[in-house]
């Protein structure tokens, strides 16, 4: 007996798929399924220290931004857990990455549409009865399951990046991503060093500090960059991280976007400032007792890795950027925060041809997520050389859930907002920027008026 054929079937359950789950939830007339490989949610376990925040607010939830009433937001979840006053008397806006991991956890709870433990193996697309046919292993029993879908929506994340020259100690050194289940083997050896120089590093590279005075190890913390780069924050800045700023990103020519992505790293890779001030002020305060035994050395580039077994320790060569040198290093330990790269699933094979694809073999992103030709496939965060920085960013994952549910269902469900900035990007409208006298007394219809609040399709 076949099973029905739904609306859309989405793949993997990270928060942008879930958000996508929750705000799908209440829609009567949409029918989906979301299938996910793990037992159950667990955000980036390995980075869950135990102080560490989000970079975006508290209102980068799964729904709020798209649906403020919804009852999976964070708010809600707080009111549930009687830790809303809490949460309102600690005056911070940025959730601790633990309690956000948990507030995921508790969204899943509350949704039927969830399957876990069912790893998609393949997808077939049949074009008799116009729909997917998604084939996934349940982990548990291994009985082999198909599902069928009129649209696919893939969320199958990211996956840690190893350096070209480190692919053959893979299984010595460590990715930030695994961090905290090998800290204590890593604590255990004489010197380590921690390769890479956003926000991951820093975390990993403070609480390893903390702990450097009880296990006696060398520290040090090497980046390719010419400065630890702290996280452009200002408001004007964060109007990048908007509608309108994907419309004017997503118009460019894509050696245009390749261009600006790499110069736009210290938007999105950066660190946060305050983390940036207390990993010197922790310096500063050992510093009072003598010599920290840590370094910390920029325009680094590690250029050749090599395991030493008789040693055990790993050689290192690395090239000065500025110096235009090349120098040795000696470690025990070895931590890349090299970054992530979009997982590129083996189950797609079958529907290959229905994907575009640039020819870097890229994801060729439309405008509103799609993928396919025939508007019945889109990505969640797989879209950074097409829609910008604003792809990995959790304040955003509204607006495009938004935009694929209305992909999905032929109507606007959920508002989007458009002109949002006071800035604009791209060529000014002559119409607009003509300079011309104004009256000097505000009107009070006119207030706000370089925010529009329209909120009609953005066809």
């Amino acid at each position: 007996m076949q099973s029905r054929i739904h609306d859309f079937i989405a793949i993997g359950l990270g928060p942008f798929n879930l958000g996508l789950a929750c705000l799908t939830d209440p829609i009567d007339d949409l029918d989906g399924l979301f299938l996910e490989r793990r037992s159950s949610f667990n955000w980036h376990p390995g980075l869950l220290l135990e102080d560490a925040t989000l970079q975006t607010p508290f209102m980068a939830d799964l729904v709020t931004l798209a649906d403020p009433t919804s009852r999976f937001s964070f708010l809600n979840y707080l009111k549930a857990r009687g830790r809303l006053y809490n949460f309102y008397i600690r005056e911070h806006f940025f959730v601790l990455r633990h309690e956000y991991n948990q507030y995921c956890q508790w969204a899943t709870t509350r949704l039927e549409t969830l399957r876990f433990n069912h790893d998609v193996a393949r997808v077939d697309y049949d074009a008799a009865q116009g729909c997917y046919h998604v084939h996934s292993r349940d982990t548990l029993s291994g009985e082999m399951r198909c599902h069928r879908a009129r649209r696919l929506v893939l969320g199958t994340g990211t996956e840690p990046m190893i350096p070209d020259c480190c692919s053959g100690d893979r299984e010595r050194l460590v990715h930030a991503a695994n961090y905290l289940e090998h800290k204590a083997a890593l604590q255990a050896k004489p010197s380590i060093t921690l390769v890479g120089s956003g926000q991951s590093a820093a975390e990993i590279y403070l609480d390893l500090l903390e702990g450097l005075d009880e296990h006696g190890y060398t520290l040090n913390w090497v980046t390719r960059s010419p400065r630890f780069f702290p996280l452009e924050y200002g408001k004007l800045t964060l109007e990048m991280t908007s509608p309108d700023y994907i419309d004017y990103f997503h118009a460019l020519p894509q050696s245009t976007r390749d261009r600006l992505i790499r110069e736009q790293k210290g938007l999105y890779k950066g660190i946060n400032l305050d983390l940036i001030n207390a990993i010197h002020d922790r310096l500063y305060t050992m510093s009072l007792h003598g010599p920290v035994n840590t370094h910390l050395l920029t325009c680094a580039v590690l250029e050749q890795c090599r395991y030493d077994t008789a040693r055990q320790r790993f050689e290192l060569t690395l090239a000065h950027t500025e110096q235009a040198q090349h120098f040795s290093h000696r470690t025990e330990g070895l931590i890349l925060a090299t970054g992530y790269a979009p997982r590129l699933p083996d189950f797609l094979a079958p529907i290959e041809h229905r994907i575009q694809r640039d020819d870097a073999g890229r994801y060729v992103v439309g405008r509103y997520y799609n993928v396919s030709a025939h508007g019945d496939l889109f990505v969640q965060n797989a879209e950074l050389h097409t829609h910008g920085l604003v792809a990995p960013d959790l304040g955003m994952a509204c607006y495009r859930n938004a935009c694929i549910i209305r992909e999905l269902t032929g109507r606007e469900v959920y508002p989007i907002e458009r002109s949002v900035t006071f800035q604009t990007f791209g060529v000014p409208d002559n119409a607009v920027f003509i300079p011309e006298r104004v009256s000097t007394e505000r009107q009070p219809e006119s207030a706000g008026a370089a925010i529009s609040t329209d909120t009609e399709s953005l066809r």
